[in-house]
């Protein structure tokens, strides 16, 4: 039985009431201090650099600029559970830029995972990670003016820990000692529970300052102004519709070199919309300045080809470009909800998943520019897709024999591929051959399982490419007699049904963003402990000790080699366990963006950096 999320939170307070959060001045540290920090290897910028490769230190500062985005929001504190879904954009953001909060340590998009100083200036790391210590630059203020201080990250780590939510709630239960060490420094030393990518994690923690926050109303939704340590402060907000942030001319740390470049626009709206179609309407006439598609899915090229024959685009006033990607594609398609007893079997989710006609959607929804997506690590060294397992990876199944076909374990395992016409018999008869193996059999046109009652389910989506695309999938299912509703519902709706886990399949809104340098999120994509966990990002609901043991492997790798091998081993459990129906991607990034907004000539590993952005003024 799961442990209540209330129940873990108590243990968690206990560990930290055993814990020492004292002021020990003095403490001895036996590296030397380091300006970055990287998950494997040496940074890859020296210590001196100026700016971010992907960042213009020239761009120009001024103007305005507004994100449209699907949804709703109802809170601006987007470290509580309350309201986690919808929170607002922006305070804390991946896309469009930590606004608000900053971390000890700026990530570089141009490496797969080194981190450079922000609050910290510079970090001093055990050998083997068993302690980091963060020195923070003594010129970090939050926006009211007053210092950033060691008491800041006590206050940070305690608050989460009592009322924040996960993944910061447990961050403290890898902590055996958290203690200020001098005037601007704050050393953390881990338990066993910890592992090599740990001081990373802690390094991008946000922080928060403890003079504006109670520790007892801190998990109480709010839309008053936060104070923060970042660039921008919370102007005007309107709920549910916007949220506009101001640039603080008084910034600290508008001359650190990880942010050089960044942070260009004085005012930057965030404006919300119910739906897809809405937003992109919004675009076209100008009420947004960039357009980019789903968060999870992107614009693809057939979008960029077909949707924009608007006077504006063919005049010139609008960009259609596209952007080199240096990273696996996002990974999307149909996510079963394995909690449902009808999605527990992976041999009924295999069968399901071949009945999805790729070649078919190809050619006649996307004009056949896209590729099948087959890895969650697609077309990279981390990929099990033409790779055949090493004695590295057959050593991490070895606990776990016949978890992993032979066909995937050798990497020649691909979906079936059929003839395009939409009703492939060889294909639907190798999936009903799998579904009769598991009980199931058809009456009367249905498809009844083991127990005799009509098989169905229900797929929800966010958009009308979504449900066009479901369409496909739908008309496919229904020539094995399975009985598929598609139900369209606004972003917040699906957000709350997917906090609530409260799903049969989804769609598109299920995209998992994947690195060369995977770590602490796929605990919280395919952990069993995050599987009954409240607004965690588990949607498929998978538990299983064969991917725990892998992803604790990944993450306790000291060598490349054995960080490849785990990664690749999970890569062949999760394409094993027929989590999702993959269905395409496009190795590229489109977007489309009014002529005034411009961006540096380099685009980094992860693909277009919004945050480097600049308005032409002239």
């Amino acid at each position: 039985m799961p442990i209540p999320q209330y129940l873990r939170r108590i243990a968690v307070r206990r560990t930290v009431a055993g814990i020492s959060l004292a002021i020990a001045f003095g403490t001895t540290a036996f590296a030397e201090p380091q300006h970055g920090l990287s998950m494997h290897g040496e940074p890859a910028l020296p210590a001196d650099f100026k700016s971010f490769p992907y960042a213009d230190p020239d761009a120009p500062k001024g103007g305005e600029v507004t994100y449209c985005v699907v949804g709703t929001f109802d809170n601006l504190n987007p470290f509580i559970l309350k309201s986690l879904r919808t929170t607002s954009r922006g305070v804390i953001d991946t896309i469009f830029g930590n606004l608000v909060f900053e971390p000890l340590m700026q990530r570089n998009a141009d490496e797969p995972f080194g981190l450079y100083g922000l609050l910290a200036e510079s970090v001093d790391v055990a050998e083997d990670r068993s302690w980091a210590e963060f020195n923070l630059n003594p010129t970090a203020k939050w926006s009211d003016g007053k210092p950033v201080t060691p008491e800041d990250i006590l206050f940070t780590y305690e608050v989460f820990t009592a009322k924040g939510r996960p993944p910061y709630s447990d961050r403290m239960a890898k902590i055996a000692k958290l203690e200020k060490t001098g005037d601007h420094s704050v050393k953390f030393t881990f338990n066993e529970k910890a592992d090599r990518e740990f001081p990373l994690v802690i390094a991008l923690t946000p922080i928060v300052p403890k003079h504006a926050f109670n520790i007892d109303t801190f998990d109480q939704t709010t839309l008053k102004p936060l104070t923060g340590s970042g660039a921008y402060t919370i102007d005007q907000v309107r709920p549910g519709d916007r949220v506009v942030f101001k640039r603080n001319p008084d910034y600290w740390g508008k001359d650190v070199p990880a942010k050089v470049g960044f942070d260009n626009y004085d005012r930057i709206t965030i404006q919300y919309f119910l739906n897809a179609n809405a937003q992109f309407e919004a675009f076209k006439k100008g009420l947004c300045s960039i357009y980019a598609g789903s968060i999870y899915t992107g614009m693809g090229p057939l979008q960029a080809e077909r949707d924009f024959g608007f006077p504006a685009a063919q005049k010139g006033d609008v960009v259609v470009q596209s952007f080199k990607l240096g990273i696996p594609p996002v990974v999307t398609g149909f996510l079963f909800n394995t909690r449902q007893p009808k999605f527990s079997d992976p041999k009924v989710r295999q069968a399901l998943a071949m009945l999805y006609d790729f070649e078919w959607a190809n050619n006649n929804l996307f004009g056949g520019k896209f590729q099948r997506l087959m890895s969650y690590w697609q077309g990279s060294e981390l990929s099990a897709i033409g790779n055949p397992a090493t004695d590295k990876e057959k050593a991490l199944l070895a606990p776990f024999p016949d978890r992993v076909p032979a066909d995937v374990l050798d990497g020649s395992w691909r979906p079936p591929v059929s003839d395009g016409s939409g009703q492939d018999r060889k294909v639907l008869k190798a999936a009903f051959d799998l579904l009769r193996e598991a009980g199931y059999k058809i009456d009367n046109g249905q498809l009844l399982d083991p127990q005799g009652k009509p098989f169905s389910f229900e797929i929800i989506v966010a958009s009308q490419d979504e449900e066009r695309l479901a369409g496909v999938y739908q008309r496919a299912l229904q020539k094995l007699g399975i009985a598929v509703t598609i139900r369209l519902l606004d972003g917040d709706q699906i957000q709350a049904r997917k906090q609530r886990f409260d799903f049969e399949m989804l769609i598109g809104s299920t995209g998992f963003n994947n690195s060369l340098s995977p770590g602490l999120e796929q605990v919280f994509r395919w952990g069993s402990e995050s599987k009954n966990s409240e607004g965690s990002f588990n949607l498929a609901g998978v538990a299983d000790p064969a991917i725990d043991a892998a992803i604790d492997a990944m993450l306790n790798a000291r060598e490349k080699d054995d960080f490849v091998s785990a990664v690749r081993v999970l890569d062949r459990l999760l394409i094993s366990g027929h989590y999702m129906v993959p269905t395409q991607y496009n190795p590229e990034q489109w977007v489309a963006y009014w002529k005034e907004f411009k961006h540096p000539e380099k685009t980094s590993l992860f693909g277009y950096q919004p945050a480097t952005w600049w308005i032409d003024t002239k």
